[in-house]
């Protein structure tokens, strides 16, 4: 008589994610959301009035969006925010406006440039950070996968925009006058 071996009921489940890691994780792009939230409200207050900020007026507000986007998902998934954390993206944001941009009275084209690189790498940031949740939505069920592949395309999207200006920046930013 042979003897049936079964497994144990969870056996064949996914391991569970560690909360502690996600959570530090999820903290570190929330820094990262409020810095880009407010380095694209200053530069859209910068290029208020011009094609560059009517182009970048709804890219900013998607970015609102989503920065209130990734709060609920850590609402949903009981992870709390780090305030400090919170407060350091703030702060590095601010103290990203005291690079010297060849400019000490007014404002220069090259910091505009600067600044859409910035946002670009940030969206980039912000993209994979939504992929990875996206992965872990196959694993656990507060994850809503296609609340995550709507994020994740329109991080897409935001990206190529901003791709469009910073190229044109830089024809503004080095043309000679």
């Amino acid at each position: 008589m042979t003897e049936q071996r079964t497994d144990p009921p969870d056996a064949h489940r996914a391991p569970a994610t560690d909360m502690s890691l996600l959570g530090i994780y999820l903290n570190d792009h929330l820094a990262g959301a409020t810095a880009g939230t407010a380095r694209i409200r200053y530069l859209l207050r910068s290029c208020r009035g011009t094609a560059l900020g009517d182009a970048l007026a709804p890219v900013a507000a998607e970015i609102a969006e989503d920065r209130a986007s990734l709060l609920h998902i850590m609402r949903r998934l009981d992870v709390p925010v780090r305030r400090y954390k919170v407060y350091a993206g703030r702060a590095a944001e601010q103290m990203g406006r005291l690079k010297s941009n060849g400019s000490l009275v007014r404002r220069s084209p090259l910091s505009t440039l600067w600044e859409l690189e910035a946002m670009g790498l940030g969206v980039e940031g912000k993209t994979a950070g939504w992929q990875t949740l996206r992965d872990l939505a196959a694993t656990d069920p507060r994850l809503d996968a296609r609340q995550l592949d709507d994020l994740i395309e329109r991080a897409r999207r935001q990206r190529a925009t901003l791709e469009e200006l910073r190229r044109k920046q830089v024809d503004v930013a080095f043309r000679e006058t």
